[in-house]
């Protein structure tokens, strides 16, 4: 009988143990998922700076018109080889 009360004792300790084990892992789930939106936040807004950075470097780095139309010039035709690409792989 002894035996059976003390089995007993360490079946319900156990329940409790794994209740609490259960709460935590929901906890620490929660918590990943904000994390994971935060560093999907900063990561888009890294990616829209140095977007803003090119974009200023590439304004600062041409000085006169000439410049800057070869630069549109080659990256428009980047864009349309792009394009190109793109269509090939969505065919």
């Amino acid at each position: 009988m002894e035996g059976l009360d003390q089995l007993g004792k360490k079946l319900d300790m156990l329940l409790k143990k794994h209740t609490a084990l259960e709460a935590e892992n929901k906890r620490l789930k929660q918590i990943m998922a904000a994390q994971n939106k935060s560093v999907e936040s900063l990561t888009k807004k890294v990616a829209s700076l140095e977007q803003g950075m090119v974009s200023v470097r590439i304004g600062s780095a041409t000085e006169n018109e000439e410049e800057k139309d070869n630069m549109r010039h080659q990256l428009d035709s980047v864009i349309m080889e792009i394009d190109k690409i793109l269509n090939t792989l969505n065919d």
